[in-house]
């Protein structure tokens, strides 16, 4: 599985260079464009979930503690956790995102049959994995409700009301934007609060903050550290990103607003990437300093981890239904919620029990990525050398939108 990783992560790294050689400066339009900061929020709420919230606090002591795990000795603790979440691996969603924009209209890989069965089953089986993820770390941040390791009914019962919100959101396209800017509004508040209490108290000051900030800079000195899995966790990571990567980049395709193919790779790159930097920031500082959380901060956490579920949950679920023209509006809203409701919780369960892990479904992605990349050589090879614009229905959409405007 490692050497499976390992040819596959190089292979995402030379075909963005290849993206940026042959389309550097053309110009990328959805079906469904929006302004950049509304994309931005779509991509950054879409592309994370509850980890996001719950694992950094989890993670830094185990990164320190290089005399059990000597491999991370290259850089600290703060810039390990945001290797594993920022910059670089995000280039994973511009891959993706920049093919389903511009190239997949051209080659229609993934209307294939058993290429479409596939990769919905993709699709259903990470957001199950999301669901998981949430139920599992629940006891840890509401310590309150349990002993802080026993799942228990009630956490059962939050991640099912999470997925049942999900399902009815997902039925209507007008709930990614609200869910979207409201997940980011919350997680921008939320990262304020929390900086204020770290960092205007006698526990800190601004100094600490810069001083956090710049620990941050070993990632990118160490970059080269972060292209090839470091051990079996970061394998874990990667597993997990790969896994997103395709759906992630159909989803957000759509949306994109006019963007050049070198701002597009900046926008995914950069944006997310400073609002996680921050994060880790002032997580890191409570973890240095003992600060405790107080118990109303821990639910406002743990409410916006709930709410980044839901939109994750409400574009997957979407993606997938679209796709197997299962929509509410084809098979009648009552069997769409019930059905989609009763298969997450059911797979949420088989990854509670171990019969299913998030590595098989990241291996099983990256044999997409080769096989789509093999059909392009040997069937649309002229078609794809010939592309200079995104699709032509797309430009005329987003001419009528900038015109009205």
């Amino acid at each position: 599985m490692t050497l499976w990783l390992s040819i596959g992560m190089l292979f995402v790294f030379g075909v963005i260079a290849l993206i940026l050689a042959k389309w550097w400066n053309l110009r990328c339009i959805g079906v469904t464009p929006v302004h950049t900061l509304t994309f931005v929020a779509i991509l950054f709420t879409s592309g994370l979930d509850v980890g996001l919230i719950m694992f950094p606090l989890t993670e830094f002591a185990g990164y320190a503690n290089t005399a059990e795990s000597p491999e991370y000795g290259f850089a600290n603790p703060l810039a390990i956790e945001f290797g594993f979440w920022g910059f670089l691996i995000w280039g994973f969603y511009f891959l993706t995102c920049f093919y389903f924009c511009v190239i997949e209209p051209q080659v229609k890989f993934f209307e294939i049959k058993l290429v479409k069965f596939v990769n919905n089953a993709v699709i259903i089986g990470t957001c199950a994995f999301t669901a998981y993820l949430l139920l599992v770390n629940l006891p840890w941040y509401l310590p309150q409700l349990g002993d802080g390791e026993t799942v228990l009914p009630v956490f059962y019962l939050i991640v099912m009301a999470a997925i049942a919100a999900a399902v009815y959101s997902s039925s209507d396209i007008r709930y990614v934007r609200i869910l979207s800017l409201s997940s980011s509004g919350f997680f921008l508040l939320l990262i304020a609060i929390m900086w204020a209490r770290a960092f205007l108290t006698d526990r800190g000051d601004i100094s600490d903050f810069t001083s956090g900030t710049g620990l941050i800079g070993e990632y990118f000195t160490n970059l080269h550290h972060f292209m090839l899995p470091i051990n079996e966790y970061h394998e874990f990571y990667m597993f997990w990103w790969f896994a997103w990567s395709i759906m992630i980049g159909q989803f957000t395709a759509r949306f994109v607003g006019g963007l050049r193919t070198w701002q597009l790779l900046l926008a995914m790159l950069f944006f997310p990437s400073v609002a996680i930097g921050v994060w880790f920031v002032i997580l890191y500082h409570y973890h240095q300093e003992g600060l405790m959380i107080a118990s109303w901060v821990s639910l406002a956490m743990i409410s916006v981890g709930v709410l980044m579920v839901i939109n994750s949950l409400d574009s997957l679920i979407r993606l997938y239904s679209e796709n197997l023209n299962l929509t509410a509006r084809r098979v009648g809203r009552a069997r769409y919620y019930l059905g989609n409701f009763v298969l997450m919780c059911a797979l949420t369960i088989l990854f509670q029990l171990d019969f299913l892990e998030i590595e098989w479904v990241g291996a099983l992605v990256i044999a997409i990525y080769f096989a789509c990349f093999g059909y392009i050589l040997l069937k649309k090879r002229k078609e794809v050398m010939a592309i200079k614009a995104s699709p032509k229905e797309n430009e005329l959409d987003f001419h009528k939108i900038e015109m009205a405007h």
